[in-house]
């Protein structure tokens, strides 16, 4: 498969109207600009079973640019990469892979962001294309681990009211369980694990996220806790609007403090 590589303004972005109203999509999309991050597209016709299929079994490889099956990308895809590539800069040692924990923590984050944008869009762009296949996906997951039409509508609304709290609990969750997961060689230790969860109010999604790709594609990786990932986990739990952290520290950070010359004075 040969690919072609393209940087996101040589990509059409679809339902991106939807998404006008949510600011920090707007600078997720330059970080990924600013940055030159570059996307893989097959120079042929590639089926997009075997491009999807690709990109997530080895989401975890070092080599920049996920691939893509065409010259189109869907808006919620732009904000899940740029996710991806904002956590590798701030988690990676120099020139070093990042660690299992990190990539774990990365998707963590661009997963439960895709949380928050169901609650964002529900009241202000019903008919995006991202809630017409987000949701009903979710609602299957949640429908086969027992939950009901009238709890899952119940768990919609909850997310809607405080998306960013929902952002949190979900990526919280999802950390705790990968991580948790991760070691486990032993299936009855690992349905233990997954039943300590089952009270999480977003317990009925997890296997909406295919954990299980999660952990494969980290197990060959070191064992060791990674501290810096660690660091960011608990800040994140700790900070009064986790995503509003984010933004501060990984989207926007703030621009390096000129050198001043003796008298105090901005250097020239």
């Amino acid at each position: 498969m040969k690919l072609r590589s393209l940087t996101l303004d040589e990509l059409t972005i679809d339902d991106e109207r939807s998404f006008r109203h949510v600011a920090l999509y707007g600078d997720l999309k330059q970080a990924l600009l600013r940055d030159g991050y570059r996307f893989r597209v097959p120079e042929a016709d590639a089926s997009w079973d075997r491009v999807v299929f690709l990109n997530l079994t080895f989401w975890s490889a070092s080599e920049q640019g996920d691939l893509i099956p065409g010259d189109h990308l869907a808006a919620d895809v732009v904000a899940h990469v740029a996710w991806h590539h904002l956590a590798h800069r701030a988690l990676s040692g120099a020139g070093a892979p990042p660690s299992a924990e990190a990539l774990l923590l990365a998707e963590a984050i661009a997963s439960a962001f895709d949380l928050y944008l169901v609650g964002r869009l529900l009241g202000h762009a019903p008919d995006a294309e991202f809630l017409a296949t987000q949701v009903p996906a979710m609602a299957e997951a949640a429908e086969a681990a027992g939950l009901s039409d009238a709890g899952f509508e119940a768990l919609l609304a909850s997310v809607s009211a405080d998306p960013e709290r929902a952002f949190e609990d979900l990526r919280a969750l999802l950390f705790d369980v990968t991580t948790a997961l991760r070691p486990c060689d032993s299936l009855s230790r690992a349905a233990e694990i997954l039943a300590g969860f089952d009270a999480h109010r977003f317990a009925p999604l997890l296997h909406h996220y295919e954990l299980s790709n999660w952990i494969l594609s980290t197990r060959p990786l070191p064992s060791s806790p990674d501290p810096g990932a660690r660091a960011v986990d608990a800040a994140l739990r700790s900070a009064p609007v986790a995503l509003a952290w984010l933004e501060q520290r990984w989207v926007r950070p703030p621009a390096p403090v000129p050198p001043t010359s003796r008298d105090g004075a901005p250097s020239t």
